[in-house]
């Protein structure tokens, strides 16, 4: 069932993807806790670290109890991204992430995430210098090509591979299609075939039914999933459970999703202040609430949240008129 990247053992084959403004540390140790086996740090900019910018700082904080955990790097210069690999490496994390996949337009137009896509010379040139700079595995994750007309995922797992990577993650989208469409499964399986390397599938996987497909059509090693789990780290025990057992764990009562709400609220506010925390709960009480009843109305409140005890007033409220 697990997998090992380089000499990191991952106990099982689920993988929290990683999201810019989601997979913070409180979010982790809630996945972890619901039983994922490899969490991805939000991504980090290699320049960021290097000219020493504050707002890096707090993504790079690791804990022990979410461990094994990849941190996410993304840049596009090779001695920027090597120096950097070497300088974190003492850090508290496993495993070295290279972000070759990120669609955001900032970060294309700045020849990072997946635009490094459109180089595979560079490509190479980048994950050859960072795992030679670094006795931790380095893994790359990227997409199924950048248009429709440049699908090159196998290209480019073979170099990643050739090069030194310990891993790779494929999303079965291109850069063109963002989120949209369908995943093609198909390109995972073709890069499966293709390396010897651990391969990590990832793209509409949202249930346990969705994480078995795609066990059955790609052969991968590890799934991961991202967007699925915005607002429900329950999928991970739910997939779990039926991966191990066949059991079909049912979606949480309201309560429990109100307690995991609180939950959330509270270890923000623990990592990041309340004046923070709560802002940024906002967007999590949207992902928690949407599709039960009256969730529409509630999501129109939220943006009143500014203390942990308007968030506690708000979900009794909410919890009283169901």
């Amino acid at each position: 069932m697990g997998f090992y990247i380089g000499n990191v053992e991952i106990k099982g084959n689920l993988c929290l993807g990683p999201m810019a403004g989601v997979t913070d540390l409180p979010f982790r140790l809630l996945c972890k806790e619901q039983g994922v086996d490899l969490v991805y740090t939000e991504m980090v900019s290699a320049k960021g670290i290097k000219y020493g910018n504050k707002n890096t700082q707090e993504l790079l904080e690791v804990k022990d109890m979410e461990r094994p955990v990849a941190l996410q790097l993304f840049g596009s210069d090779p001695d920027i991204l090597a120096d950097t690999a070497k300088t974190i490496e003492g850090m508290n994390f496993d495993i070295l992430d290279i972000n070759m996949g990120c669609p955001v337009p900032k970060v294309v137009n700045n020849n990072e995430g997946s635009a490094l896509m459109n180089n595979p010379r560079l490509v190479a040139e980048i994950v050859n210098k960072v795992s030679k700079a670094i006795k931790k595995p380095v893994t790359v994750k990227i997409r199924k090509g950048f248009t429709e007309g440049n699908i090159n995922a196998v290209e480019i797992g073979k170099i990643a591979e050739q090069n030194g990577a310990a891993a790779i993650a494929v999303h079965g989208r291109t850069r063109d299609q963002y989120y949209g469409g369908k995943a093609d499964w198909d390109i995972i399986r073709q890069v499966k075939e293709t390396v010897s390397i651990p391969v990590i599938g990832s793209g509409d996987v949202a249930s346990a039914n969705d994480a078995v497909d795609m066990l059955k059509q790609t052969d991968c090693d590890g799934i991961m999933i991202a967007r699925a789990a915005r607002g429900n780290p329950w999928i991970f025990s739910q997939i779990k459970g039926y991966l191990d057992s066949g059991l079909n764990i049912p979606p949480p009562k309201w309560e429990e999703v109100k307690k995991m709400i609180l939950r959330h609220g509270a270890l923000l506010i623990e990592y990041k202040g309340e004046y923070i925390g709560m802002r940024e709960m906002r967007k999590h009480v949207a992902w928690y609430t949407s599709g039960y009843p009256r969730s529409a109305k509630l999501r129109n409140r939220i943006n009143e949240i500014e203390t942990m005890g308007d968030l506690e007033s708000l979900m009794e409220e909410y919890l009283s008129n169901w």
